[in-house]
């Protein structure tokens, strides 16, 4: 297996919220691990609130013994979660903090993944496929037929999400599966990178450039070339390259 990620401030911001993970050694009884959180909130707030989240999720996991890949990743969500508010109610600073997250993890010919807010999961190979699905308001909208897909990219309300880590006291996780074939390249991202790419153009990134490693700089550059607003959090795998890169 073959691993990257980067983060970068982008543009505009002045503090990098977005925290990224990966590790292709075992971590309790997942065979590997990879997680993207894009923290939210003032002052520091929002980049403690994605790293304290990955952190919690990490020791949560490493105890995991005997369970189901999907009971592992939702009990770590939801014990960052608790964390999250914790911490908040117990310091004016970070009062109001949240993060997404998307965790991944690769057994066999497996995909496993959950997700809580807008960070993204997508499937690149012969084309990009977008397997996580967006708790946003947009998406709701999308979803209700209220607005057409092509609509969402540039609504004014992007940004608004439905769920986050920190929001309230239980949140719900979405969790999925999918069965990999060879040549499956798996993309996480935050909203840095998928608000300032087309899904196109991040597909011909991605296939065009040597590597994992130039796509994911590649694919950083060219969120910043087209404003980088945000910051820009990426994580790339391929589960079935022989060798590890990070």
């Amino acid at each position: 297996m073959k691993t990257f990620s980067i983060t970068d401030v982008g543009m505009v911001r002045q503090v990098n919220q977005d925290y990224v993970f990966t590790t292709g050694k075992p971590l309790g009884i997942l065979q590997n691990l990879f997680v993207v959180a894009d923290g939210m909130g003032g002052h520091q707030a929002g980049d403690y609130a994605s790293k304290c989240t990955v952190e919690v999720m990490i020791k949560e996991i490493a105890k995991s013994e005997g369970e189901d890949i999907e009971r592992i990743l939702v009990k770590a969500i939801k014990s960052a979660n608790r964390e999250i508010i914790k911490e908040a109610s117990g310091d004016e600073h970070l009062k109001g903090m949240g993060t997404t997250v998307v965790a991944a993890t690769v057994k066999e010919q497996m995909l496993y993944f959950a997700n809580v807010g807008d960070s993204r999961l997508y499937l690149i190979n012969q084309g990009i496929q977008q397997l996580s699905k967006d708790h946003s308001l947009v998406e709701e909208m999308v979803r209700l037929g209220g607005i057409k897909p092509e609509e969402a990219k540039h609504h004014p309300d992007k940004n608004i999400i439905t769920r986050a880590i920190g929001a309230k006291a239980d949140v719900d996780v979405d969790f999925y599966e999918h069965r990999l074939k060879r040549g499956d390249i798996i993309l996480m991202c935050t909203d840095g990178l998928s608000n300032m790419v087309e899904d196109e153009e991040l597909f011909h990134i991605v296939q065009g450039s040597r590597d994992i490693v130039e796509a994911g700089e590649m694919l950083v550059e060219a969120a910043k070339e087209n404003g980088g607003t945000d910051n820009i959090g990426v994580v790339l795998f391929e589960p079935f390259a022989d060798e590890v890169s990070v």
